[in-house]
């Protein structure tokens, strides 16, 4: 360890150092100022700016920009359908040098399995990961997961350097009712408790901040944001492949509040990533709608490591670990290098491959039980002898979780309802997949554009429950029977033909494939799903899998049923 003495004499430019940084323009977080600077690197550590005479490297950066390594707030790898390993390669290359990661979709089907093979995963990668807690595994009793984790399951992990905190707080009725298991997990030992609370009235959002939770990431009208920092929150803006918030939520940042904002992905599908990025993606958007460059490089650095409390990152400064981007232009923010604790981790398009963990015991987790597709017919009032039912349908917003509570009239024939192409009205089912219970429930959605053939995931927050969606049983059923096989992941259907998947086998939500080839099947997937009818500017995948997450209103399914989020309760599909 260095005495107090070598410290100062390093920071001073004294003594040799491992590495200066000549002629960087730093990009200096704390004063909003750009200004031409040699910086000092030795041990992993910033030593400090100004002049260093001795040091064993010299990187003449000759006026290149020096920017702090970015920060990636809340996001689940999960969403990403790559192993851990995979995915902290990919963001390295897109200039992320630290994510908190919340692992509560491989807890909700693995348990603490799932938290212990993250956590085991990123070991000893040149990549800060932290870890937030699951808190809500289950996220309600209105769905069937793989586990249950109380307090007491998850004070065993408070302990691991790269745990510090809870994870979004979906149950804020639990917290502000003060309801026991929730209360025992705000007590947990751990720093950062974050947020997760849309349609949270301003006066009980008092209460949610009182319990300690400070961040929030649910945010999507500028009003929203406004009544959240005016409680001291910290407000993520957030831009996933399903919600993109980020353009909707900028007029609510001022240079007076901007302190408090953040930028975070949440959710963001592997071609996403490849071909536009992670939080650099975020900070193009930003630029392009006319913020600060200065500005919006703060939201991506300093004010998420002071958000979540991480002191030591977020800066280019004297004892900030020197993890860096060097790019040649602010406005286009393209990533020309990143170090990591001073050491050259990607760069010149070449970014580096980490070995992936064995998985073994992660990849038998589909347990559908007996299963018949008779199980997808949804009958009418057989006394009924009308050509038409009056129907409860799930709306599908563009770019949105939240989904339109919707009535409408679909066929009937010999007391069977069915699907409607010309409403662009399909059927969905979830069918619960970790524990054999038979449990299926069914449902019509529109807005995903789909006039034929099915779509199928195992990927479904938060439980993780085997979702479909076609407009006719027995494609729904060929979909639903090509998942099982995989061993979880994604399938299209056509007829009587699979016409695409992405076998997903690590818990039914990832793969070690690497991420261009995952892209790339993607990519493929999503042409067929277009000659389906779906949109091109709907992502089928991930929307379908938050269809079944009943804490983002109003209307939702589950393998219990049809959920009626504003209520918080089941409700019948007939009217």
């Amino acid at each position: 360890m260095l005495s107090f003495k070598q410290r100062m004499d390093e920071a001073r430019g004294l003594v040799k150092i491992d590495l200066v940084l000549k002629r960087a323009k730093l990009v200096n977080v704390f004063s909003g100022e750009i200004h031409e600077t040699d910086i000092g690197v030795h041990q992993g550590n910033f030593v400090g700016i100004g002049r260093f005479e001795e040091a064993e490297r010299v990187l003449d950066l000759s006026g290149k920009y020096v920017v702090p390594g970015l920060i990636d707030g809340h996001v689940h790898i999960e969403s990403s359908h790559l192993c851990p390993e995979e995915f902290c390669s990919l963001l390295l290359s897109h200039g992320v040098t630290t994510a908190v990661v919340d692992p509560h979709e491989i807890a909700n089907v693995l348990g603490g399995q799932g938290i212990q093979y993250i956590l085991d995963s990123v070991e000893g990668l040149p990549f800060n990961t932290f870890v937030a807690l699951p808190s809500c595994v289950p996220a309600t009793d209105l769905e069937t997961s793989g586990a249950r984790l109380g307090a007491k399951d998850l004070l065993e992990f408070v302990d691991h350097p790269k745990v510090i905190g809870l994870g979004e707080v979906m149950d804020y009725l639990g917290v502000i009712q003060a309801e026991s298991d929730m209360v025992e997990k705000l007590k947990l030992p751990v720093s950062f408790f974050d947020g997760h609370a849309p349609g949270i009235s301003p006066q009980d959002l008092n209460a949610y901040y009182l319990a300690g939770i400070h961040t929030e990431h649910e945010c999507s009208t500028v009003e929203e944001v406004r009544e959240r920092l005016r409680r001291g929150f910290h407000v993520m803006l957030r831009e996933g492949s399903a919600a993109k918030n980020l353009l909707d939520l900028l007029p609510a940042v001022t240079s007076q509040n901007a302190g408090q904002c953040l930028l975070v992905t949440d959710d963001r599908h592997p071609r996403d990533l490849v071909q536009e990025g992670s939080i650099d993606h975020l900070v193009r958007l930003a630029i392009k709608a006319g913020m600060d460059p200065v500005q919006v490089i703060q939201m991506a650095t300093i004010n998420a490591a002071r958000a979540i409390g991480l002191s030591h990152l977020g800066a280019v400064a004297p004892g900030y670990q020197a993890d860096f981007v060097i790019l040649d232009d602010l406005n286009e923010f393209k990533i020309n290098e990143v170090y990591w604790r001073g050491i050259k981790q990607s760069g010149n398009g070449v970014r580096p491959k980490f070995p992936p963990l064995s998985v073994a015991g992660l990849t038998e987790s589909i347990h559908i039980g007996d299963w018949s597709p008779s199980k997808l017919k949804v009958y009418t009032d057989k006394e009924s002898r009308s050509s038409n039912a009056r129907v409860k349908v799930i709306g599908v917003q563009e770019h949105s979780l939240v989904t339109s509570a919707l009535i409408r009239e679909l066929p009937v024939s010999y007391g069977l309802i069915h699907p409607d192409p010309a409403q662009g009205i399909a059927k969905l089912a979830v069918l619960e997949r970790h524990h054999k219970t038979g449990n299926i429930g069914v449902g019509f959605v529109e807005g995903l554009g789909l006039t034929k053939g099915a779509i199928a995931s195992t990927v479904a927050h938060d439980s993780h429950n085997l979702v479909v969606v076609g407009m006719s049983d027995e494609e729904m059923n060929l979909a639903i029977m090509t998942c099982v096989e995989m061993g979880g992941g994604l399938c299209l259907v056509d007829g009587s033909q699979v016409i695409g998947k992405l076998p997903l086998p690590i818990a039914g939500l990832m793969t070690a494939q690497g991420a261009e080839e995952v892209a790339q099947i993607l990519s493929q997937l999503h042409v067929k799903a277009v000659s389906l009818g779906i949109s091109e500017r709907v992502d089928p995948f991930m929307t379908l899998a938050f269809l079944s997450l009943p804490v983002i209103p109003e209307l939702k399914l589950t393998d219990l049923g049809l959920v009626d989020v504003e209520k918080f309760q089941l409700t019948k599909v007939v009217v």
